[in-house]
């Protein structure tokens, strides 16, 4: 959801600005994909490469997140989402963990859309883990020699953050950048790309549709 600085730049207003005006138009677009009936949907809020961002942007980042995980407990079952948080939160406060755990399990019961919010989230990092986590069970002998030779690519998913999700079928990325840029490496394999130069706080229910209507036009061989 790139763009949200940038937006705010162009109008004189602070980097906060932007932010909260992007917080604005998450909750809005993650509506809209429950309603037209995407189950599953991630993210990507805030990078473990953000972390080298100034502490003042850092906190209202957090602030933001910590305001829009209140509200989705407020108002997550009204649209039918489930919300699931991802990345390593071990760096931010007992209170933010607290409130993103709340809204797991308030969410927990909806069966619309599956909103998958990455926080602190590496694509890489989140392969490291896979590792040391698959390590750590065949060290207490959760996992047996010949369950490490059968290792497949299926039961390494298991250990990512997004175990149970299917790949990504579509990544969308605004605000003019033609990169990954460290998200869902593993999960975007066969992933159809959309970028678009509109900033996320311009990204509107019918730009969100516009590009659905271009991955529904593109032939998926996988290659077959």
């Amino acid at each position: 959801m790139d763009g949200n600085r940038r937006w705010a730049k162009k109008r004189g207003l602070p980097s906060s600005a932007g932010h909260r005006k992007g917080a604005e138009i998450f909750k809005a677009r993650a509506g809209d994909l429950s309603e037209l009936g995407i189950k599953h949907a991630t993210f990507f809020v805030f990078s473990t490469e953000n972390l080298k961002r100034k502490a003042d942007e850092i906190s209202t980042l957090t602030r933001l997140f910590e305001d829009c995980l209140d509200d989705f407990n407020k108002n997550a079952n009204d649209a039918n989402i489930r919300l699931l948080i991802i990345g390593d939160l071990s760096v931010f406060s007992d209170k933010l963990v607290e409130k993103a755990r709340e809204a797991e399990r308030l969410t927990a019961g909806n069966n619309g859309t599956v909103c998958r919010l990455a926080f602190n989230y590496g694509a890489r990092a989140e392969i490291v883990r896979a590792a040391r986590l698959i390590a750590g069970d065949a060290e207490r002998g959760v996992l047996s020699a010949s369950d490490l030779n059968a290792l497949t690519e299926e039961s390494v998913s298991d250990y990512l953050y997004t175990r149970g999700a299917p790949d990504a079928d579509l990544i969308i990325r605004t605000g003019g950048e033609r990169r990954l840029s460290n998200f869902l490496l593993w999960q975007a394999a066969y992933a159809e790309l959309y970028f678009t130069d509109t900033l996320w706080c311009d990204f509107t229910k019918g730009e969100l549709i516009k590009a659905l209507e271009d991955y529904a036009g593109r032939s998926r061989r996988f290659g077959n």
